[in-house]
């Protein structure tokens, strides 16, 4: 992947899981990487900045700093996202609601956006934002997430809306959808992991690792053709 060399790239949500093992894939391959999360990760990758994504000020701020320091914005992978405890429809209180949607959906957009700018005044740029199986190939089972699985729905939708707007002015915009991810997040809820490595065909997680390289695929020169696509990586899970 020779894009990949002495390019600069923004990852969101790269404190932990998904987002911190793409910002270590593309560092290990010469990218120049900005991690850009809440918390200072425990073994930060590349230059780390501090953000919240529900900040719009703070996000514009954050971005500015990326630009200040490297003089453009090549590539952004945004990972950023939180996971609701499973609660039933009707027992879901507004507040637990707003805040999946702002972080998963709303802090997307705003990163994004502000990315986004950059690029199109560039005249260039790839951007991945990772939604999930859950946006529409699948009702996560037997947990109960409404409020989730509409965020990474409307993000695929979004991912589409960019893409259609930008690439004529340069800037590719693509999904990545994941299945179950061996993170800690995963971890944290062990009395279901036999149960959903049956309901999958390869019968195992996604190493993150392997997410990682597939959103570096898709900012890859070999994904030039890829605009607006929602790439689908689950094991199979949603086959059944």
């Amino acid at each position: 992947m020779t894009w990949v060399e002495g390019a600069v790239v923004v990852v969101t949500g790269a404190a932990g899981g998904v987002g911190q093992a793409t910002a270590g894939w593309l560092a290990e391959r010469g990218a120049t990487v900005f991690s850009l999360d809440r918390r200072r990760p425990d073994a930060p990758v590349g230059t780390f900045v501090p953000v919240d994504v529900l900040e719009p000020s703070a996000v514009e701020e954050a971005v500015q700093q990326v630009v200040a320091a490297s003089g453009r914005i090549d590539g952004l992978v945004a990972a950023a996202g939180l996971s609701e405890e499973p609660t039933p429809a009707e027992q879901m209180s507004l507040e637990v609601w707003s805040r999946t949607l702002g972080v998963n959906l709303t802090g997307v957009f705003l990163t994004c956006q502000a990315v986004g700018r950059v690029m199109l005044e560039q005249g260039a740029g790839r951007i991945v934002t990772v939604a999930s199986m859950s946006g529409g190939h699948v009702v996560n089972v037997p947990q109960q997430q409404v409020a989730y699985n509409t965020s990474k729905g409307g993000l695929v939708a979004m991912t589409k809306s960019l893409a259609y707007e930008w690439a004529p002015r340069g800037v590719r915009v693509n999904a990545l959808s994941p299945g179950y991810v061996d993170t800690p997040l995963l971890g944290s809820k062990h009395d279901l992991h036999e149960l959903w490595k049956a309901a999958t065909p390869v019968r195992r997680f996604a190493e993150p690792d392997e997410v990682a390289a597939a959103a570096a695929w898709l900012l890859g020169d070999e994904a030039a053709f890829c605009v607006g696509a929602e790439l689908l990586m689950d094991g199979g899970y949603s086959l059944a």
